[in-house]
């Protein structure tokens, strides 16, 4: 038989011909060591030219397409594509692993650049967004991504002279980066006037913000800051594709195959033309250069590498060339020398020296070249070409011999006969040719049986036969010379074949896997002389295995290497070596061939690093070489542990059945019980599948775990304390050195980690998003810090943490098949061992990954157990088959035979080892397992009297084992926990049952006992009194269902799954009787009460029976179920029984005959059971859940006073439900504790405890039953219901407006004003009179100079046009939609608060405004940092787009109030924006609340930039989330019906709903605000008005009514605790909606806010020395005094908007705004302040001033307009001619006239001198839509008016005629002008204006500038007039969406804006340029 191992020579790698040209740049440099490295295929080179050798870097999986070397040429990074591509950073010289960079990037990594310190990295992706993403590279860390571009990025740098800048370019754009936090924010370069907007290719950053870049058409641009400043043309004569900088300056290679040197300014030094050097040619295309000193190595698009000395330029050296692009697929090697021969779809030919490692000569031909051959004496060389052709050269001078052509497909195959004598040529047009040789290539045969293109050839030695493999997958063969095809196969039993290279035949069948029928095998070669064999595939592996290979799935070697498929693969004449070729990378690999004799000698060099194994991979052949696997190993790794419903899943469930239920879930729902149970004991161990999960913990108490908890058991006091953490099956455990601390693994979707405290039980720390399905094997390490994990994926992921942290470091796939067991090495703890089924792995980290190397073993066993020895390289690994393997690094050393049947447990001691066996014993050894010092067996024997339950089966298998207190703790597979003293007693501790469900469970009608059953077939009884044992235990001949006590306690029934049942003794358990009547399994078995006399068994076959239990038979059936029975009651009197299906039906019967009766609902609630376990019925009808589609009731019981009915259901929930449970969805406690379905539910005789036991995880579970007194202030374990309350505290009109509001984000905002028609840029222009008439008008005109557009006001002085804006005031705060916004800074000396998309920092004293300005959109959320280490640091959070994390997204600013520098910039995935940030006690971390659906509550460090924690937080808008004001890791948040108290642990997130039940009648309202007092006491204000108080996280007072509306704001006082509360209230005598409380908010004091408000509404409040500051919803910012109570008002603003109207004074820098909130207010520039207000008591719309300033006159939304007079303010006159808004109202110059424009497309004109009855004199008509802006001319005589349909008209005045005569328009000048319509002002649409507009626009009283503002917040500021379309001009950003108006102050000082969204106004200081 053959040997069916991998063979035991192999390949090394030896050499690599080529270098990757084609599509791929910068990627050739010199390392420190002057060695050069670059990259082919999917191998790093690294090539000493000195020395002619290679090393090379295996550690991809595919092709490599970027590399950037390590600003200290040691250390090399590359990138290659792939689904899921990595990044490797290695070092050069050992060509080993550094790190490993994954999880980010797709399709591939196409750039990569190290910066200046060499500490960061920075990639670019080739996904769709190019995402740019910057790494800590030694920690495989990701510091920030954003999406780079939506078109291809060619090359990024970092700025080497500013830290934390990039540049970035590629197709048509250049990027400017700036890295703060976590975002990388982009600034496009703006190529101007000076160059064309083109392709930039490559760059290089010099100093002072100077970037040379390289573009397509052949320039260098030079970039200064983000513009281009000038360029250099003609550099290079097309596309620049590499540039480098040096010491010396710069080198750039281009398309033209120059090569430029460049000094440090860009000066030229001097060229170098490699198209005209010896070795050059037409086409060398440069892709690649790097100067170092006086060399220069350039790579080129051929797959050349150049080097060229400076001093010697015109003589380069070619130092390595391979085959240009195209595929390449003929190898051939010469039969005497050490030659091959390749040829390529390049059309050339190569000849290369396999011992000189060269190139020795090269011939081009006609046509692409498909396969090759040489003659058997070396003469000849045949070459099959693409076209069907063939030529025959000279091998010695390549001169042609013969080209024939006789087919018109491509020759795929052609091979000399051993005599020389004839050529084969085989082509894809089915056949083969035979050529005679001698006959100067004459065609003399034709085998012609194929049905499909000709693959493989092979003559036999006697050159008689030829066989042939086709596509098809056929086998032919044929006799020679002729032709003729051999059918007869005794004929052909005596070939013998020269050569084989065919895929197909019984020799090779091995090559392919077992079940498969694909061809993606390309080429076989075969080694007679060593019998081996090699095959290239389409997937890059060259692969080693036996020759002959019969049986198919053979055990092979694999090597990696080529990138895609190989095409071919040859040994060479001698059998020294293998060559392959690959087809894509089009490169040549030469293998040294290491025969078994000498890979003998090589074991102690380490095997080349690869991230695949090259030792052989199990492959599945036939399992008879297996040893037989274990049942135990069997069945557990065939458990899978998935479920259908994870608990994760729950609240998406829950919520999407809501919506189903709404109507149910309004009425009045059924309140939880008063009283709850508490976990008491556990009886079980999980054993059954899970090993090593016992231990003793630093206080000698015992942990282990079982179901969803972690136990720790006194063994003095026998009692138990639980973990209850987790959610699911816990499946391993792990115990911190220290034993104080232990990691437990669960089951989940998203599988989660705990590392809890064993005293407090307190989480450290949760590890989450990184295994599915389940977490199976955990292993701290020595020191304590890291954590190793192992998921239960397809692929075992195996992670290590630093768990304090909550960091992943590194993750790497483990294993296809199970792992069981992971160990952290205690010497080092960067290496790991991982052992499993068929598997034993040594890893290492390397960055963000980890290398792993298979164990060196000749077959790899299962192992299940393995430890670390007494020095870093010894490992002992226990097998399935009881050896125990010690490893020295990875070779093993040797096998000790310990155990019968695998060893699941070792634990290292100090001086030696223990293990434990599926035998059952327990050995001691020394510390080299030579000796075995002691055994111990389990045995019943030697059970000690102390012992707290009873050993089922000597010899149990032991799952576990550990040491400690003199002690051996061991765990066994049937759920005991025994302690070996080390004399050998043996004392049982605890102990459950057995793998298999537990569904039966019967407590004791008198005695605190209960009997359980299982499917294990034991019947056991349990003291459930404080000695908790396990009293008498009873094998049965299969496992049970249900039992039950009879009511006097003395028989105990047991129905069984077989149908039968019996009745024991309950002492003795001893059988009574039995009867077997039914096939299918027995469901429920009850006596009836009283004297027991009936006893009635449910089974699975739809029946119940009814026995006489006296007289031992049948009397009664009760048929009629339609399906089998779940539940069985009796009534009181033993007279009727109700029963419950698998359907969901009732029924009752009648006893003893068992007759059906119908009973109404009504009635069957009158009668008395003596028991309630069913879980149907109106009575019950609540505890069914919301999301009943997904989850059953297994269980219920009623207590004994009929109160609590305690039910269990199959997602592992225990719930408490008030009896009767009426109305659906009732309100419940619940525990979670069982991790799967709970089987049944049992109150004890006195109701004081409550037994319960879950299916799948065997164990019984008892809850003590806590009264309603007892709970003051007791930790509440149970999470209130599922359906909140649908009342949640009233309405309040500002609570519905916050939650509802949807911001918008500018960039897409919309129009403001309903316009219709074609937009000014897009219209065209009609042509002039002139131009209709084609006149033409002589260039200089005879006719008059054209008037001024303008009247130009100053006309004295020189004009001086503006050239710039500074933000000098903003009036406004955003009060009515944010909260908490506004604080005191420095001591109370400046106050900060925000508006619109601004920080504003007021200092008290001087009033001066200074404004943070860098967010792109409206500031929502504002914070300071209170900790002193961070004076003056504020959080900003901002309005976002999706969370993509681009420009648009989301972000908080970190800044600094006084210098206004950015500290850092977090974008976050918060989609919508961030409405809430907190900072954390010590300042380092900050709490984000975000608008999106989830609204995700996100802890960051913000000085890092990093994210810590994130989490759903609620369905419905949480408004705030603050820290705790001492903590870093206790923070609260509340919103819309909803208070959570979390608590950060590591990286994870956990929280609890606040307990309302505590307080009668309490109810969840939405919570608005929150404060914090001492003692963990949390104070949450209400919509209501109310306060609540919480102690931890329930609720112990409310103090109604604390205002008389809502809570809006609350601010704890850090000095003294005092709280200060704002709520919405009308002032009175004694209330205020300001009030300041002591610590506990027990006394308050009230504060009235002078505002003159009906209703005061604080929406913001903070509390300095002795003053407190008051943010309203009106937008006033107030400062009370606490002593006197004085307020004094700081900050003005318009409380509601848009802010429309805006009207400048003539003469004074003062103005007016007119809102939508009906005021009018008047603004002093120079005071900085509001000096007065009018209420109109209706929306303004807008307003101006008459030319002497005396006059105002206002437009009203209601269609009324208001002429005042200025100095009295007292109406002058007012009319209501229209009944729709006005929209622009103006005097006319000379003051007599006033226009009146309207949305009824209207003007209407009054005579002012007629008196203030005002009569309208006359209006204009045929207006196309509504009026938007007017202007007089100088002389009064003209009104322009621009209208809603984007046209401009012109009337005469006072006549409302239309002016149409455009040359008659040109000529008038303009008293203002403010249309944003008319030819005049075309440039000040920009492109982007689709759904947007130009909204308002002023020129200024120069006549120079004009200014705009539009719909998506910006004002801009242009030349006048700018009749050229998109014209430049320079943009101020801050307002929100949609600016309403503009306007020039007088003299032009100042430009004021008015803000729609924000009802914010702008003051700009007019910048003027110099003389």
């Amino acid at each position: 038989m053959a040997d069916r191992t991998a063979p035991n020579c192999h390949l090394r790698l030896e050499w690599v011909y080529g270098y990757r040209g084609h599509q791929c740049r910068n990627n050739l440099y010199y390392t420190a060591a002057k060695e050069i490295v670059y990259f082919v295929a999917g191998v790093g080179v690294v090539y000493n030219t000195r020395e002619h050798k290679q090393k090379f870097y295996l550690g991809h999986n595919d092709d490599i397409i970027s590399l950037a070397l390590h600003p200290e040429r040691v250390l090399v990074a590359t990138g290659q594509v792939g689904k899921e591509p990595y990044i490797c950073v290695w070092d050069s010289y050992t060509v080993q692993t550094v790190s490993i960079l994954k999880d980010v990037h797709t399709h591939g990594i196409a750039c990569l650049a190290f910066d200046l310190e060499g500490q960061c990295l920075v990639s670019v992706g080739l996904d769709s967004k190019n995402t740019i993403c910057v790494w800590d590279w030694r920690r495989g860390k990701v510091l920030a991504a954003a999406p780079g571009h939506t078109d291809r990025i060619f090359d990024i740098s970092w700025d080497l002279y500013q830290p934390s800048k990039l540049v970035s370019c590629g197709v048509k754009h250049i990027k400017f980066w700036s890295l703060c936090g976590n975002a990388l924010t982009p600034k496009r370069g703006i190529f101007g006037k000076t160059g064309d907007l083109q392709t930039i290719l490559c760059l290089a950053c010099a100093k002072d913000e100077v970037t040379y870049s390289g573009a397509l058409n052949g320039d260098i641009y030079v970039w200064k800051g983000i513009n281009l400043m000038r360029t250099v043309q003609g550099a290079h004569g097309s596309g620049i594709f590499s540039m480098n900088a040096c010491e010396e300056g710069f080198a750039t290679g281009g398309r033209d195959g120059c090569v430029r040197l460049w000094d440090h300014n860009f000066k030229p030094i001097t060229v170098i033309d490699l198209r005209e050097t010896d070795q050059g040619y037409k086409g060398l295309s440069v892709r690649s250069v790097c100067w170092r000193g006086d060399h220069i190595l350039v790579g080129t698009q051929d797959s050349e590498i150049f080097e060229v000395v400076v001093h010697d330029r015109n003589k380069p050296f070619l130092i390595m060339q391979g085959h240009c692009e195209g595929e390449l697929w003929a190898l051939a090697v010469h039969p005497t020398k050490p030659l091959a021969m390749t040829g390529s779809d390049d059309r050339s030919v190569r000849i290369w020296s396999l011992i000189d490692h060269a190139l020795i000569a090269r011939c081009n031909m006609e046509e692409p070249i498909r396969c090759a051959a040489v003659s058997t004496d070396g003469i000849h060389l045949a070459l099959g070409m693409k076209d069907g052709s063939f030529t025959v050269l000279r091998v010695r001078d390549m001169t042609e011999v013969v080209h024939i052509k006789d087919r018109k497909e491509a020759i795929h195959e052609l091979k000399y006969s051993p005599d020389g004598a004839h050529l084969a040529v085989g082509s894809n047009d089915n056949s083969v040719d035979i050529y005679g040789v001698v006959q100067r290539y004459k065609k003399v045969g034709e085998c012609i049986g194929s049905n499909s293109f000709i693959t493989h050839m092979d003559w036999s030695t006697d050159s008689k036969h030829l066989q042939t493999n086709d596509g098809s997958g056929r086998r032919l063969f044929y006799r020679m010379p002729s032709g003729k095809e051999v059918t007869n196969r005794e004929e052909l039993k005596l070939v013998q074949w020269a050569s084989w290279t065919c895929v197909l035949g019984p020799e090779v069948n091995g090559i392919w896997p077992k079940y498969s029928d694909i061809n993606d095998i390309n080429s076989v070669d075969a080694n007679f002389n060593n019998q081996v064999l090699v095959t290239a595939d389409d997937y890059g592996l060259v692969k080693l295995l036996r020759y002959p290979c019969v049986k198919k799935g053979a055990k092979f070697k694999k090597y990696l290497g080529h990138s895609a498929h190989i095409t071919n693969a040859r040994w060479s004449h001698d059998y020294q070596w293998v060559i392959t070729i690959g087809g894509a990378d089009h490169s040549v690999f030469q293998w040294k061939f290491v025969p078994e004799r000498k890979s003998k000698e090589a074991l102690h060099i380490a095997p080349q690093e690869t991230l695949a194994d090259s030792n052989s991979e199990e492959s599945d052949s036939d399992q008879s070489d297996v040893p037989e696997m274990d049942s135990e190993i069997e069945q557990e790794t065939q458990l899978t542990y998935r479920r259908q419903v994870y608990k994760e899943d729950l609240p998406q469930l829950k919520e999407q059945s809501k919506e189903k239920h709404r109507a149910t879930a309004m009425k009045k729902r059924e309140r939880a019980p008063g009283s709850g149970v508490k976990l008491h004991f556990i009886h079980g161990y999980r054993g059954y599948d899970c090993r090593s999960n016992l231990f003793y913990t630093q206080t000698g108490e015992i942990v282990y775990h079982v179901a969803a908890v972690g136990v720790v058991y006194n063994r003095q006091q026998n009692t138990q304390r639980f973990y209850m953490g987790h959610d699911d099956d816990i499946l391993c455990l792990a115990i911190h050195p220290l034993k104080d601390f232990v990691a437990t693994g669960q089951v989940g979707r998203d599988s989660s980690i705990h590392i809890w405290d064993t005293e407090t039980l307190k989480p450290m720390s949760v590890l989450k998003g990184s295994h599915q399905l389940g977490v199976c094997a955990l292993d701290f390490s020595a020191d304590g810090k890291r954590l190793a994990s192992v998921g239960l994926d397809d692929n075992h992921t195996i992670v290590l943490w630093d768990w304090r942290k909550g960091e992943k470091l590194s993750a790497m796939r483990g294993s296809k098949d199970k792992i069981f067991v992971v160990k952290i090495n205690p010497y080092l703890p960067d290496k790991l061992i991982t052992a499993g089924v068929k598997h034993m792995k040594f890893w290492h980290k390397a960055g963000g990954g980890l290398i792993g190397r298979k164990g060196n073993m000749g077959k790899t066993e299962t192992m299940m157990c393995a430890v670390y020895g007494w020095s870093e390289e010894m490992v002992f690994s226990g097998t399935c088959t009881g050896d125990i393997c010690i490893w020295r690094d990875m070779f093993l050393m040797k096998t000790v035979k310990a155990h019968d049947g695998p060893v699941f447990s070792m634990h290292a001691l100090e001086k030696g080892f223990v293990t434990g066996g599926k035998d059952g014993i327990v050995a001691l050894w020394d510390d080299t397992f030579e000796r075995c010092l002691k055994t111990y067996a389990i045995k019943r024997a030697v059970l000690a009297p102390g012992s707290k339950g009873l050993l089922l089966e000597d010899n149990p298998s032991i799952r576990a084992i550990s040491l400690g207190h003199g002690h051996i703790l061991v765990g066994t597979k049937n759920g005991e926990i025994l302690e070996v003293d080390k004399s050998g007693p043996i004392t049982l501790l605890v102990q459950g049952h057995m793998e298999g469900e537990v569904w039966g469970l019967a407590t004791h009608p008198h005695l605190p006992l209960c009997a359980t059953v299982s499917d294990d077939k034991t019947l056991r009884i349990w003291d459930l009194s404080p000695s908790h044992c396990m009293l008498a235990v009873r094998k049965l001949r299969k496992g049970g269902r249900c039992c039950c006590f009879s009511p006097d306690g003395k028989a105990l029934a047991v129905g069984l799954n077989d149908g039968s049942f019996l009745i024991v003794n309950a002492d003795t358990l001893e059988d009574l009787v039995s009867f077997h009547h039914r096939k299918d399994i027995i469901s429920d078995i009850r006596f009836s009460p009283g004297a027991g006399k009936y006893l009635a068994v449910a089974s699975g076959d739809t029946f119940v029976d009814i026995y006489n239990v006296m007289s031992s038979k049948r009397v009664g059936v009760c048929k009629g179920c339609l399906n089998y029975i779940t539940h069985l009651d009796w009534d009181k009197r033993g007279k009727l029984l109700q029963v419950n299906t698998g359907a969901k039906e009732q029924f009752f019967f009648e006893a003893p005959r068992g007759k059906r009766q119908t009973i109404p609902a009504t009635e069957v609630e009158k009668i008395d059971w003596s028991t309630w376990t069913c879980v149907l019925g109106t009575s019950v009808e609540g505890i069914w859940p919301v999301i009943s589609e997904v989850t059953e009731v297994m269980a219920a019981c009623l207590s004994h006073d009929r109160k609590v009915l305690a039910t269990g259901d199959d997602l592992g929930y225990v719930k408490l439900f008030t009896y009767p449970v009426k109305g659906k969805y009732a309100k419940f406690k619940r525990y979670v504790a069982h991790s799967t379905h709970v089987t049944n539910v049992r109150w004890t005789h006195d109701d004081g405890l409550l037994v319960t036991v879950g299916g799948g995880d065997t164990c019984l579970m008892i809850w003590a039953h806590e009264p309603e007194s007892h709970r003051e202030l007791k930790q509440c374990d149970s999470e209130e219901s599922d359906i909140e309350s649908e009342d949640d505290g009233g309405y309040d009109s500002d609570v519905t407006r916050e939650n509802e509001i949807n911001y918008t984000i500018k960039a897409l905002s919309t129009n403001m004003r309903p316009m219709t028609g074609v937009k000014p840029h897009l219209q065209l222009k009609e042509p002039s009179v002139d131009e209709r008439q084609g006149v033409v008008r002589p260039p200089v005109s005879r006719a008059l100079p054209q008037p001024e557009k303008l009247q130009t006001n100053n006309v004295g002085k020189k004009k001086r046009p503006i050239e710039d804006l500074v933000l000098e005031l903003v009036f406004g705060y955003r009060g009515n939609d944010c909260r908490n916004n506004v604080h005191y800074l420095n001591e109370g000396a400046d106050i900060i608060y925000h508006t619109a998309s601004v920080g504003i920092v007021l200092n008290l004293t001087t009033s001066c405004q200074s404004f943070y300005v860098e967010h792109s959109d409206d500031i929502l959320c504002l914070t300071i940092n209170q900790h002193p280490k961070f004076p003056n640091v504020v959080a900003t959070g901002q309005v976002g787009d999706t969370g993509d994390m681009s420009a648009t997204s989301p972000s908080i600013h970190v800044w600094d109030a006084m210098t206004k520098q950015t500290l850092s910039v977090l974008r976050c995935f918060h989609s919508g924006g961030v409405c809430s940030v907190s900072f954390s006690a010590t300042g380092k971390l900050l709490l984000s609340v975000g608008l999106d659906p989830e609204h995700t509550i996100t802890i960051w460090k913000w000085q890092e930039g990093a994210k810590v924690a994130s989490r759903i937080g609620h369905t419905q808008r949480i408004f705030v989330a603050e820290f705790r004001p001492d903590s870093d890791t206790h923070f609260v948040s509340v919103g819309i019906k909803h208070v959570r108290f979390w608590t950060l642990a590591g990286r994870a997130l956990l929280s609890k709903k606040g307990v309302l039940s505590s307080i009668e009648d309490a109810r969840m309202q939405t919570m608005l605000s929150v404060a914090f007092g001492a003692n963990n006491l949390t104070f949450t204000g209400t919509i209501s008005g109310d306060v609540c108080v919480w102690k931890e996280h329930i609720l112990v007072r409310i103090v109604a009514k604390a205002h008389t509306g809502p809570v809006f704001t609350m601010y704890t006082t850090l000095r003294d605790g005092l709280i200060v509360t704002g709520g919405k209230e009308r002032p009175s005598k004694e209330g205020g909606a300001l009030k300041l409380w002591d610590q506990e908010l027990k006394r308050c004091r009230a504060f009235r806010l002078e505002t003159g408000q009906i209703i005061d509404c604080v929406r913001s409040v903070c509390r300095g020395k002795g003053k407190i500051l008051v943010g309203t919803r009106n937008a006033e910012i107030i400062e009370v005094g606490e002593k006197n109570a004085a307020c004094n008002i700081l900050v003005n603003g318009h409380m509601d908007g848009p802010i429309w109207g805006l009207g400048t004074h003539p003469s004074r820098d003062v103005f007016l705004s007119a809102a939508e909130d009906g005021t009018v207010r008047l603004w002093d520039i120079p005071e900085k302040k509001m000096l007065n207000k009018v209420n109109l008591g209706h929306p303004a719309r807008t307003i101006s001033y008459s030319p002497e300033g005396d006059m105002v006159a206002i437009g009203m939304k209601n269609g009324e307009f208001i002429i005042l007079l200025v100095t009295s303010l007292k109406i002058w006159g007012k009319k209501r001619d229209r009944r729709s808004p006005i929209q622009d109202i103006r005097f006319s110059p000379n003051s007599r006239y006033l226009a009146v424009g309207s949305t009824e497309s209207a003007v209407d004109f009054y005579d002012l001198t007629l008196g203030p009855q005002l009569n309208r004199i006359n209006c204009c008509r045929d207006i196309p839509s509504f009026v938007m802006q007017m202007d007089f001319s100088a002389d009064s005589a003209y009104v322009q008016i621009s209208t809603g349909a984007y046209k401009r008209l012109v009337y005469e005045v006072p006549s409302g005629k239309q002016v149409t005569e455009q040359s008659h328009i040109d000529r008038i000048t303009w008293a203002t002008w403010t249309s944003v319509l008319g030819d005049e002002v075309i440039g000040i649409w920009s492109r982007n204006t689709d759904k947007a507009d130009v909204t308002c626009a002023c020129v200024s009283h120069s006549g120079l500038n004009i200014v705009t503002g539009d719909d998506f917040g910006m004002v801009k500021l242009f030349d006048f007039p700018c009749p050229e379309k998109f014209a430049k001009h320079k943009r101020f950003l801050g307002h929100s969406a949609h600016l309403t108006n503009v306007r020039f102050t007088s003299a032009d000082r100042y430009v004021v804006s008015a803000g729609g969204d924000d009802r914010s106004l702008f003051v700009w200081r007019c910048v003027h340029a110099p003389h």
